[in-house]
């Protein structure tokens, strides 16, 4: 038995590099895992070996691997329409959108359902523009927003500079507050003014009666879950209101508990006029975006044609999915949860640090986590630059390699280690994620520098 699973794994994985494309990566190198099965916060190769999720999948996987509840949901939605087109309705749209509208705070009412998180961003953009009459988008440098084209353009995400060429035109994007030269030794409340000052001043050069909308990431994922200074969105929307710009939040990662809220940006104590939705929707068991839209720019289309549109909005078995979904992050209680474990982790933290000088800032919110690798402690250099390639990665990867021999797999970038666990986690399970990451650390204490 034990032969044939080698044997299909070797199969599979040959298969796969040969007759398939994997994102992000030079294909020769590549050596995908091959999962047989997945459970909780476990995954199980060909192998026969266990390997915690440290990351949720991509961040995404929020209540867990193999809840039969959503297989459930989407076999029964499946026997009674699997498709209609997208100018029919289905119950399930309906329960999915009223509930949509009554987890999201103020007047944000209206659900117009995509296929992912890039597709909600694209949408935004052009609902932006629709709506207001304008034409620019403002992001952030370290921001990431989704491999489309619109995507790519409004975040400043590396991954994109190979495809500069075809960028969206009328994209404008921000340096972070934390960033500015000069502002290092200043207190907080003057560094917060400049930041917001420096935010105006691009409103003004690029024109305030232009810019449509400003998009920002309710709390930052995969640039190194940077977190905005105290303050800093609850600036910036207030700036969108005075030149009556619009606020897109991109809660693709951050929304659906992964925070300790429904949504990222309810830490900040703002209201967006649109949200983009992914990933948490359904857990990634099935793909579905959404753009939760106001109901101020909703009724701009009451009478005119709203138009956007794609074949699989409001497919009915992602929705079914979503909403089994949703209902599980209610009965489980995983929004206490998440509080509860984001504590503990915290707490494992602080107590891991006395044995590896090589840990720098852990930064989390809830559990969307972030812990710096050191290379050099006096500076606080990290082991790989900011968009690292090469030899500088040399021992970042032989970090990421010892988590994956160790049992582990979570995401690993630059001088990063994500911490992002399923939010169905447990203490001893979290016990049990560290003290394989600790291992791993002990490469980096080695090659530290004082």
């Amino acid at each position: 038995m034990i032969d044939t699973l080698i044997s299909n794994k070797e199969q599979i994985v040959n298969d796969s590099k040969q007759f398939s494309l994997f994102s992000w990566s030079a294909q020769a190198s590549l050596n995908p895992i091959a999962i047989e099965r997945a459970e909780g916060v476990y995954l199980y190769d060909y192998d026969g070996n266990k390997i915690i999720d440290f990351s949720s999948g991509l961040i995404s996987v929020n209540i867990g691997h193999g809840d039969q509840r959503v297989t459930a949901a989407v076999v029964d939605q499946m026997q009674k329409v699997s498709f209609v087109t997208p100018t029919c309705t289905t119950e399930i749209r309906a329960k999915l959108a009223k509930k949509l509208a009554e987890i999201c705070p103020g007047d944000l009412n209206k659900a117009f359902f995509t296929l992912c998180g890039t597709s909600s961003v694209d949408n935004a953009i052009k609902l932006a523009r629709l709506y207001s009459g304008r034409h620019k988008i403002i992001g952030r440098y370290r921001a990431f927003h989704g491999g489309s084209i619109g995507g790519m353009s409004v975040g400043g995400d590396p991954r994109k500079l190979a495809n500069d060429s075809q960028q969206m035109t009328n994209a404008v994007l921000l340096d972070d507050p934390y960033y500015f030269f000069g502002m290092k030794n200043l207190d907080d409340e003057t560094k917060l003014n400049l930041s917001l000052e420096y935010v105006e001043r691009v409103i003004h050069f690029e024109g305030k009666t232009n810019i449509a909308a400003f998009i920002f990431e309710g709390e930052s994922g995969s640039s190194g879950c940077l977190h905005y200074p105290k303050g800093y969105l609850k600036g910036v929307k207030a700036l969108c209101e005075k030149y009556g710009i619009l606020f897109i939040a991109d809660e693709v990662m951050s929304g659906f508990c992964r925070t300790g809220k429904w949504f990222g940006f309810e830490n900040h104590g703002i209201i967006p006029d649109m949200v983009c939705m992914a990933k948490g929707l359904t857990s990634s068991y099935l793909p579905l975006g959404c753009l939760m839209v106001s109901d101020k720019i909703a009724e701009k289309f009451d009478n005119t044609p709203m138009m956007i549109g794609l074949t699989y909005n409001a497919h009915p078995v992602a929705m079914a999915a979503a909403l089994a979904v949703i209902n599980i992050y209610e009965s489980d209680n995983l929004l206490e949860n998440t509080k509860k474990m984001s504590a503990y982790l915290e707490s494992k933290i602080e107590e891991m640090r006395s044995k590896h000088p090589s840990m720098g800032a852990f930064r989390n919110t809830g559990l969307l986590g972030c812990l710096d690798v050191l290379k050099n402690k006096t500076t606080g250099e990290l082991i790989a630059p900011y968009n690292a390639t090469g030899d500088d990665l040399k021992i970042t990867n032989i970090i990421g390699a010892k988590l994956r021999e160790l049992g582990l797999y979570t995401f690993v970038r630059w001088g990063y280690i994500f911490i992002a666990p399923p939010l169905i986690i447990n203490e001893e399970q979290i016990d049990e994620g560290l003290a394989i990451i600790s291992e791993a650390l002990s490469i980096a204490d080695e090659h530290l520098v004082y």
